[in-house]
């Protein structure tokens, strides 16, 4: 649970906020209050991808299978807004860690509470499936560890159970070493492979291990397709029971019903010595916004006005009827490309090279320069930032679709600019300028073999007061994804959707005051981190083409650091 922003919103319809949740990439989620007094959790939309109809419809599908899905196992839908901007659904609060956080913090689940868990997630999800629903996308993090039992979460991608050929993307949902071989190969989804994903589930839970390895997503996939799930060292029973539900072909895997009998399970989870101390753990919530703002959650001040009248659109049994969303002509699909934040926005001649200066909003809240991004700036960092203990790295923990190209034009490529498509970014507390180019002859336009990436804040010394430290880590990602045991990409090349290697998060105003700009270079101050383990840097001529180099904002963790900044550089030629 983390502090509300000055950008985030004090009312969601009837809903005062009270704390943010987390996030996905579909949107953010707050901690609401009902004026009644009831808690919720609130899924708004993006605003960027407010007008993607894809984005659209599956967000609209969400509150729909919410809506007809009135079980024990699910979070239910209480009210949700689809007329206009912005976009958001209410679910019950639900207090608890999820399984995949619970694996992570307290080590696999011991065989009996394996098997306990086994049964409560089978029988979630035949009361999914009695509502002709399959949910496509279980997995550890869509698991919550609730007091009543586990919870699933997350309906997105969920779809009637007669529906069973994907959407017009062509793209496989589902999470990759969850997602069965069929949806993978076939494009068609079943309640059947929910029981693979169940299988999967299980496997991490009672090992601590991704159950078909990590790697690159495409890799990943390939293993749940023609490889063995890994059950090293789980109880021969709990195993086969496993083994049995990720079977490569559909039809030889039990159904629900055979697998929680094959449980035999004599008492509930909730009595388990290994759940009971898990569920319902993590943050205290706050029961209302004087509470949240003694805990530092929401700022003095934030939503103290009269909230507006607000009528429900969606309520307990109500199944919208949604309209289709009509993608635009072939020719204005725009919407099909990622989103464009932080374009380039100045071009400085200095020290005889040209360099491009990427600006995002200043503390005014306007960009400077060309199209930038927009929008009030957030805090530098939260309450307690000064004393908070900041990791060494950041971890190669998740996606990112973050892609900067050389521009189109050809002036503007002789000169190494480009753009870059950022998602999700949030913004920077000052104007940032930055810029990447090689570090031996800064006048080429591009990197032979190393980059030299520069950034500061441009008014960090007009602060009339000491400014908290605002850690920065940078993440650089080769053009594809890259075989840890070569150094190189993969026979069969797939777009790199990584972090790539990130350097060691610095103070960036306490490296203004003692110089300005803060200078890395790639590959020398650049590692990767993943589960305990360290890679160094690949040289840039291991994959000739456009990189990528984000920006994160570094707060209380490896794993705890969101993209505020990106640019790039053509590098490897020469």
């Amino acid at each position: 649970m983390e502090g509300l922003r000055d950008r985030d919103p004090a009312r969601i319809g009837a809903y005062t906020l009270l704390a943010r949740l987390g996030a996905g990439g579909m949107g953010q989620v707050y901690l609401g209050r009902s004026p009644g007094g009831r808690l919720v959790a609130i899924k708004v939309i993006r605003d960027e991808i407010t007008d993607h109809p894809e984005a659209l419809a599956r967000f609209r599908r969400e509150v729909e299978t919410a809506g007809a899905v009135r079980s024990a196992y699910t979070a239910n839908l209480i009210d949700a807004s689809l007329d206009a901007a912005p976009y958001w659904l209410a679910t019950e609060y639900v207090s608890g860690p999820t399984l995949g956080g619970a694996v992570t913090e307290r080590g696999p689940f011991p065989p009996d509470s394996a098997r306990r868990l086994f049964a409560a997630l089978a029988e979630a999800l035949a009361s999914v499936h009695g509502y002709g629903v399959t949910h496509r996308d279980l997995k550890p993090q869509n698991v919550i560890l609730s007091g009543q039992g586990p919870l699933l979460i997350d309906f997105g991608i969920a779809r009637n159970t007669t529906d069973t050929a994907l959407t017009q993307t062509g793209l496989a949902p589902g999470t990759p070493g969850f997602t069965a071989p069929e949806v993978l190969t076939h494009n068609q989804v079943t309640s059947a492979a929910d029981v693979f994903a169940l299988g999967a589930t299980i496997a991490n839970a009672a090992t601590g291990r991704p159950p078909f390895g990590s790697g690159p997503a495409h890799a990943v996939s390939y293993r749940a397709v023609h490889e063995d799930i890994d059950v090293d060292g789980v109880d021969p029973e709990l195993a086969a029971l496993i083994q049995a539900c990720v079977a490569k072909d559909p039809v030889e895997r039990p159904g629900l019903e055979t697998v929680i009998a094959r449980c035999a399970v004599t008492s509930a989870l909730t009595e388990d010595p290994f759940y009971r101390p898990l569920a319902g753990t993590g943050d205290t919530a706050p029961p209302d916004l004087p509470a949240a703002v003694a805990a530092g959650l929401v700022p003095v001040g934030h939503g103290m006005a009269t909230p507006p009248a607000h009528r429900p659109t969606v309520g307990p049994g109500y199944v919208p009827t949604l309209a289709p969303v009509t993608p635009p002509p072939a020719a204005a699909r725009g919407w099909r490309r990622p989103l464009v934040a932080g374009i380039v926005g100045a071009v400085v001649l200095a020290a005889a090279s040209i360099v491009a200066w990427q600006v995002l909003p200043d503390d005014r809240g306007s960009a400077k320069g060309g199209g930038g991004a927009s929008g009030s700036p957030s805090s530098s960092s939260s309450a307690g930032a000064a004393s908070q203990k900041v990791p060494a790295y950041i971890e190669n923990d998740r996606i990112s679709r973050d892609n900067w190209t050389l521009s189109d034009n050809p002036d503007d490529a002789a000169n190494g600019i480009g753009k870059c498509a950022q998602i999700g970014a949030v913004s920077a507390p000052e104007e940032l300028q930055y810029s990447a180019r090689d570090a031996d002859d800064p006048q080429l336009a591009y990197v032979k073999e190393k980059a030299k990436i520069s950034f500061r804040f441009k008014y960090a010394e007009l602060k009339n007061k000491k400014p908290e430290p605002y850690y920065v880590s940078v993440g650089v990602k080769p053009p594809h994804d890259i075989d840890s045991e070569t150094g190189k990409p993969y026979e069969v090349m797939a777009a790199n959707k990584t972090i790539g290697y990130s350097s060691k998060p610095v103070d960036i105003y306490k490296h203004w005051k003692s110089g300005g700009t803060i200078e890395l270079t790639y590959p020398d101050d650049f590692q990767q981190h993943w589960k305990g383990e360290t890679l160094d840097a690949i040289p840039v001529t291991h994959d000739p083409g456009d990189w990528t180099a984000v920006f994160y904002h570094v707060k209380g963790s490896p794993t705890d650091y969101e993209s505020f900044g990106c640019t790039g550089f053509r590098g490897g030629q020469g």
